[in-house]
């Protein structure tokens, strides 16, 4: 067996043009989307996701800011500009880069975020939306794996679907979604005992690491006939890697790659984000702008 390769970046493109006509109709409408970043500290890596935002932004047609401050920013200051963003009227969306610096207050900040600009899903409003599947703005990361999966028709219903990340990023809200689409989950992590044997019974298993040096997937960790979702992003020789193992694809029945898997997805939600947040902030019914 060798793994269908699922096509993350085709798909991201087909979502991303859906994306720039809603705009189109939004601008008739007299109504510019606009998304605020705030990025705190000079991480490369984080600086390298806003502006890959920024640029992504641009092709369709949304506005952007971004707010690069300064590794010493105190949690009080930070407040201080969210509080700006959310009584912006202009700002439709509001993405803090994270990690933020450890001496600032993480879920504070994000708590403060208005819940309809909250385009990354991380207040505890639009988790408790997203706990009763109610939620219009969904996380972006597990967003993209439940579209992808069903543009490939991969349906989790009834099947067992292992998660190696807990992180309110990730695994968490992905294991809400997927427990909506009937799936039975389990969600493994840094103090998981026998790992390898959890793997083993998935039916779909969805790994998000990023560190080759603490983990690696490899095939005798996967039965046959899995499908694998690789989240995980790390550089190895100069080369962007994910979590699995060349291997693995001897094994699963479709796997994502990495590059061009789930990546090109997550931005493709966030411009998604963007125009719904848009549309809440305006005042404006969704289905009138489809098409």
């Amino acid at each position: 067996m060798v793994a269908v390769l699922i096509d993350g970046k085709s798909i991201a493109g087909k979502v991303t043009e859906r994306v720039r006509r809603t705009v189109e109709r939004l601008k008739e409408k007299g109504v510019e989307p606009y998304l605020a970043t705030v990025l705190v500290g000079n991480d490369e890596a984080s600086a390298t996701y806003v502006r890959n935002k920024h640029r992504a932004c641009e092709q369709v047609g949304i506005k952007t800011i971004n707010h690069h401050l300064p590794e010493d920013y105190s949690t009080d200051q930070l407040i201080e500009l969210v509080t700006m963003l959310n009584e912006d009227r202009r700002v439709h969306g509001i993405l803090v880069q994270l990690p933020l610096p450890k001496h600032i207050n993480q879920f504070l900040i994000t708590s403060m975020i208005k819940p309809s600009k909250d385009v990354d899903c991380l207040t505890p409003f639009n988790i408790g939306l997203l706990a009763y599947d109610v939620a219009k703005l969904l996380p972006c990361t597990p967003a993209g794996i439940v579209e992808l999966m069903k543009r490939y028709r991969i349906d989790p219903a009834g099947k067992h679907v292992v998660i190696i990340n807990r992180s309110v990023l990730v695994g968490k809200p992905l294991s809400i979604m997927l427990l909506h689409m009937d799936a039975t989950v389990t969600v493994c992590h840094s103090k998981t005992t026998n790992l390898k044997e959890r793997c083993r019974e998935a039916d779909i298993l969805i790994t998000a690491v990023g560190d080759r040096s603490k983990f690696v997937l490899s095939k005798d960790m996967v039965k046959d006939g899995t499908v694998v979702i690789d989240v995980g992003i790390d550089r190895v020789n100069g080369r962007l890697v994910g979590d699995a193992d060349e291997g693995v694809m001897e094994k699963a029945s479709y796997i994502t790659p990495v590059p061009g898997g789930v990546g090109p997805m997550t931005v493709a939600m966030l411009l998604r984000n963007t125009v719904i947040a848009a549309a809440l902030n305006e005042g404006i019914d969704l289905a009138e702008l489809d098409g």
